[in-house]
């Protein structure tokens, strides 16, 4: 039988770390190692990330004007539409602000030794500045006004993500408002093009146990079993900040602004839980929430329809709390420090990523990818993260689901109240 992809690559993660412990242990710096690893797992693990970055682009604009277009006509849906946004904006916010907190505070990343800081830093960033071209952040009144594009070919280019962010957003609203068949015929191209570039970017993840095996091999080689303890801080920190999201952030806006007790809330949508964690996919959770909503939490089918269909892939916490976790983490790793204007930036990047991230199994990386170059932060080491991102995957899916269902809650008791 084949083994599924999620065993493949940990096998891979695992065969790649083993491997590069034991070369660190036997060979150490020796010239048969180092250029081993130059000519060899480097490159290898190299033109893996260089395929997710050049899915980034089409994938995150076809994401973002879907995710928008799918609101429908926003002058019929109106309030409705604009609750969801709300609340979807500021439960994400709440989301990034949790896991990067707890970043700064418990600082997973830091703690490596200067000397294996330095043998890790040597060439990362000429090979990061290698695999992707993303120019250096802005800052203050500079940043707001260059968040639009003059030009938006020149900004996705340029790898300017906010500025695509935002064109695509602007394309989104144009579609919702334009009610024409040719908008309709380019709303289905668009779709093509996100279909095309997901069997694409699956196309790649199907290479993953390669490439995340050279990648770890690589960093392991040079680190040794030092590496290890750092990405076990990092696992624990993801699991704190999606409980504290899940039990904690869901459990208010229920209780205050859904009516609800959180325990009749949470029993109600264990089979969705299970079935979330289980495929690690929003999308395929769809069907479940929706059954859920409707015959568990009695909500209206109008309401719950919109809301879990619009949330699969426009209200993703989870994932957006995973992505700022990933770039702060990367960042203490490689000794890089993020100002809290980096930092804000981050965050507000991860919000509008939350709106289009791809709501299936590994949908964020590529996003990840894109603003660890922008912040500076070496793309490699997303090497790191993937070995254990299927399983963060399936737990931040389940807030993903969650968070959808506690949205169609909260809406549904603010229309049931007069639409207050």
């Amino acid at each position: 039988m084949r083994l599924p992809l999620h065993v493949r690559i940990l096998i891979g993660a695992g065969f790649g770390m083993g491997l590069g412990v034991l070369a660190f242990l036997v060979l150490g710096d020796s010239p048969a190692l180092a250029g081993f690893i130059r000519y060899g797992t480097q490159p290898l693990g190299q033109v893996f990330l260089r395929l997710l970055l050049m899915l980034v682009v089409p994938l995150i604009f076809a994401a973002l004007v879907l995710g928008v277009a799918g609101l429908g006509d926003m002058r019929s849906l109106g309030r409705v539409g604009l609750k969801t946004l709300a609340y979807t904006v500021c439960v994400s916010s709440i989301a990034v602000l949790i896991g990067l907190t707890l970043v700064n505070v418990l600082r997973p990343g830091a703690g490596l030794s200067e000397e294996t800081r330095a043998r890790m830093l040597s060439g990362a960033a000429e090979r990061a500045a290698a695999i992707t071209s993303a120019p250096a952040p802005k800052s203050g009144i500079e940043l707001l006004v260059q968040i639009v594009p003059d030009n938006p070919v020149k900004a996705a280019a340029s790898g300017d993500m906010l500025a695509l962010m935002f064109f695509a957003l602007m394309i989104g609203v144009g579609v919702c408002l334009t009610r024409t068949e040719a908008a309709r015929r380019f709303e289905e191209a668009v779709q093509g093009l996100y279909d095309v570039s997901m069997r694409l970017i699956h196309l790649v993840i199907s290479m993953a146990p390669i490439g995340v095996g050279a990648l770890l091999f690589t960093l392991t080689a040079q680190l040794g079993h030092e590496i290890l303890v750092q990405l076990a801080r990092y696992v624990g920190v993801v699991l704190l900040a999606l409980l504290l999201h899940q039990f904690v952030v869901y459990s208010l806006a229920v209780r205050y602004l859904g009516g609800m007790s959180p325990l009749a809330f949470f029993k109600a949508i264990e089979s969705a839980m299970v079935t979330a964690f289980s495929t690690a996919s929003s999308n395929a959770t769809l069907p479940t929430a929706l059954q859920v909503a409707e015959e568990n939490l009695k909500l209206p089918s109008r309401i719950s329809r919109f809301v879990l269909t619009i949330g699969a892939t426009a209200n993703q916490n989870g994932t957006a709390l995973f992505e700022g976790v990933t770039v702060l983490f990367l960042a203490q790793f490689y000794g890089v420090e993020l100002g809290l204007e980096k930092q804000a930036l981050v965050l507000l990047i991860c919000i509008l990523a939350g709106i289009g991230t791809a709501g299936v199994p590994g949908g964020s990386i590529p996003v990840i990818a894109a603003i660890l170059g922008l912040v500076g932060v070496p793309v490699e080491g997303l090497g790191l993260i993937l070995g254990v991102d299927r399983f963060l995957d399936m737990c931040r899916t389940v807030l993903n689901v969650s968070g959808d269902l506690a949205a169609a809650v909260v809406i549904a008791h603010s229309e049931a109240r007069g639409g207050r």
